[in-house]
């Protein structure tokens, strides 16, 4: 327990309209500090999580953090960037600050803004976290990756259709219920497995339902060591912070079996010395419906090929044997790339401290959070249990 969350702060996920990209920053900021109950002056470092990759013709942000106050200025400040799996890189550095003694309270930003991004723009933008010497011309940009990842999964395991549409219908049920999602609707199991006008084949097998949103957003946590945080309002303490780097290209894997999630999730779980069957719940990267079930599998839950088993009976469902996505994942809730894995992080933390709302597990002690960026590139795993 090196690092705990003792503050955190989320915006609303979705079209934002008459939102900048420096404003959600900026309010993230201030409310993150706020509940935390510290002040600019206590912070000593500063980490901003954001993608950008093209979305902002701001490409040098890191001091935009500052703009949250003026007594900001000075504090050493950093961009970091791992594709989809940005927010929890910039996560992974202030811990790593903060366990070197380097700083002793880090305030970790993640945002993007999508929406005022072209269409056509936004698949471009998104298909450079693939390797484009070898994917760059997949149609559909990343869309069409994991389409291609889904066509590969249903010829080695059997048409998967009902499995993605249970998974889709599952975090769409679940983030109905959450303030902060870009989509709080149930779309329900039928809705989510016919084509139809309104869910048309994207990629592949994936139809719409089955692909994350586009979204503008941002979410921001405080990090401090177990003794400062144990002075505070809050503590939420990471018993394990894991990041396993693989391959660009796929054709250097298999890249149905996600070995870099794999490998994460060991060495979490071994590094905290737990099970899955500890785990409260699980929020993971269900970027494309077929990305979660292959996680089903990659983290231990299912052997190979029968990740579908799970969802199909309701194991993963909120009240199931082990719930995944209680927030309505990237699915409902959205995707802004830079804030995806600070907002896992902030939403766990709400659950273990009983402020979920709407999405609470009962009872929650223990969280698990894989953020993924690319086809299972970047891969980092947290495991969370409150201590205050």
């Amino acid at each position: 327990m090196t690092a705990c969350i003792v503050g955190w702060a989320h915006s609303r996920f979705g079209k934002l309209e008459g939102e900048t990209l420096e404003s959600l920053i900026v309010g993230v900021a201030r409310d993150a500090m706020d509940h935390a109950g510290i002040g600019p002056d206590d912070v000593d470092e500063i980490v901003l999580g954001h993608f950008n990759a093209g979305f902002s013709a701001q490409d040098f942000t890191a001091s935009l953090v500052l703009q949250a106050d003026d007594r900001l200025r000075f504090k050493p400040a950093t961009r970091v960037e791992n594709a989809c799996a940005t927010g929890s890189a910039a996560i992974r550095q202030g811990i790593r600050a903060i366990e070197a003694k380097a700083s002793r309270i880090v305030l970790v930003v993640g945002a993007e803004q999508m929406t005022t991004t072209k269409g056509p723009d936004v698949q471009n933008n998104l298909a450079r976290a693939s390797y484009l010497p070898e994917e760059g011309d997949i149609p559909a940009g990343f869309a069409g990756v994991f389409g291609k990842i889904a066509g590969a999964y249903f010829q080695r395991y059997g048409d998967q259709s009902d499995a993605l549409a249970a998974i889709a219908a599952k975090n769409h049920k679940n983030g109905a219920t959450n303030s902060y999602a870009q989509m709080q609707k149930d779309l329900g199991f039928e809705f989510c497995r016919q084509e139809s006008e309104k869910n048309p084949f994207v990629a592949g097998p994936l139809k719409r339902t089955d692909c994350s949103l586009v979204s503008d957003g941002a979410a921001a946590i405080i990090l401090t060591d177990a003794s400062t945080a144990l002075s505070m309002k809050r503590a939420v303490a990471f018993r394990a912070n894991e990041h396993v780097q693989d391959f660009l290209p796929m054709s250097k894997r298999d890249i149905l079996s996600f070995e870099g999630c794999e490998l994460a999730w060991a060495q979490a779980l071994k590094s905290a010395g737990v099970s899955l069957d500890d785990l409260s719940f699980v929020e993971t990267h269900d970027c494309f419906t077929i990305a979660e079930l292959i996680e089903y599998e990659a983290m231990g839950l299912a052997k190979k090929g029968e990740g579908a088993k799970l969802v199909l009976e309701g194991q993963t469902d909120k009240n199931g044997r082990l719930p995944v996505n209680p927030s309505g994942g990237l699915k409902s809730k959205g995707h802004p790339i830079g804030a995806t894995g600070v907002s896992m992080h902030a939403l766990s933390a709400m659950q273990l401290t009983g402020e979920a709302g709407g999405i609470q597990v009962p009872g929650a002690k223990l969280a698990g959070i894989f953020n993924m960026g690319g086809a299972a590139v970047a891969n980092y795993v947290s495991i969370l249990e409150r201590i205050k």
